[in-house]
Formats: C-alpha cells, structure tokens, sequence
C-alpha cells in the first residue's frame, strides 16, 4: 500500500494492486460524466436529489475547487476510485471523507459506486484502503458512517470493513429529496487496532 503525500501534483495517492484512490483533476470530467450519468437511475435512490445541472462541467469544477480548499484545510478529502486494468485506469466511483474534526478525532465516510461496478468488492476494498489514513496519517480516532436501512449493500461494505452498528437516526439525511431514515455506524482507532477488518493489502 501507497501513501504519497508529496506527488508532482501534490496529490494524496492511495493504491494497491487493484485500485488507485486520488482527488479529481479537470481531465477527468468525461469519464466522471459518463459514469454518473450511465448510473443515474441506479444512484439517485441514495444520494441527495439530483439537480439540472449536476452533471455539467461547471459543477464539477465547482467541486474540485471546493475539496482543493477542505483538503488545505485539512477538513476533508475526496478521492475518485480507479480499477487498474492492462490497458488503463477506469473510474468506477467516489468516496469522500467530510466533517474532520481534528480537536474530537472523527470523520464521516461517504461513498458511491457506478452500477456496472456493482457488487463486486471494490466499494469495500477503497474504504479499507483509506483506514490506515484515516489513523495513521490524519490521526484520527473514530470514522462515522450512515446508510437507508434497505441499503443491503452498503452495509456489508462497512460490516467487512469491522465498523458496528451503534444506532438509528429517524430523518437524518434527505435523500432523492424525502427526509429518510439512516442505520449508523461507526469504526474507533481501537477496534482497527484490534485487527478485527480485513484490511487491504
């Protein structure tokens, strides 16, 4: 496993055999655009409701700027997710790590994935790539996460990476524009420590 801090591009790189984990960059609007947007039907049930001009450029710029200044900051970090494959690397999702509380040691875990990438163990490995940053490099003590309760999926990704279930928001996020409910979970430096995941290799 990779952590390079210090990139041409300043660019935190998370990597192993498979996947490469790193912020967006401009040239990387098309493939974004065309797995969003291929996804749509399939993503819009578990994401915030999408806008008119969710998939332009403008917003995707828009995006970038934002993370560049939370990453300065140290207030959150976004990677897109790549598959490594003979010919090249393929975008298959995102995950963000938003709400760094430096002072109280948490952070909240978010994560998307495109549907022709569905259910095949990448969401679960990028979330066990980005642990020991989360402890190890930012020094964190605890990562909170939240899902639909019918988000079967979702949930076996943060089960197999050691988080537990500590509760039940009603309404907690609005979700395709309705106030939905959410299980919480959540994962400490100390049950990481304990080795109880499966941690990428």
């Amino acid at each position: 496993m990779l952590f390079n801090w210090f990139n041409k591009s300043k660019q935190i790189l998370l990597e192993n055999d498979e996947l490469l984990l790193r912020s967006l960059q401009k040239k990387d609007y098309l493939q974004w655009e065309h797995v969003r947007s291929n996804s749509k039907d399939f993503l819009t049930p578990f994401e915030p409701r999408w806008g008119e001009k969710s998939l332009s450029k403008q917003n995707f710029l828009r995006r970038i700027r934002y993370f560049n200044r939370q990453a300065a900051l140290g207030q959150g970090f976004s990677f897109s997710i790549w598959k490594k494959t003979n010919a090249a690397q393929v975008l298959v999702g995102g995950l963000s790590l938003t709400n760094i509380r430096h002072l109280s040691g948490h952070v909240n875990l978010g994560y998307w994935v495109g549907e022709s990438d569905k259910n095949k163990g990448i969401m679960s490995l990028a979330v066990a790539l980005t642990l020991p940053f989360i402890f190890n490099s930012l020094g964190l003590c605890r990562i909170h996460a939240a899902c639909l309760p019918s988000n079967i999926a979702s949930r076996k990704v943060l089960e197999k990476n050691g988080f537990c279930e500590e509760g039940f928001a009603k309404n907690y996020l609005q979700i395709d524009g309705v106030w939905q409910d959410h299980v919480l979970y959540a994962l400490t430096l100390e049950e990481y420590r304990d080795g109880n995941i499966n941690e990428a290799s």
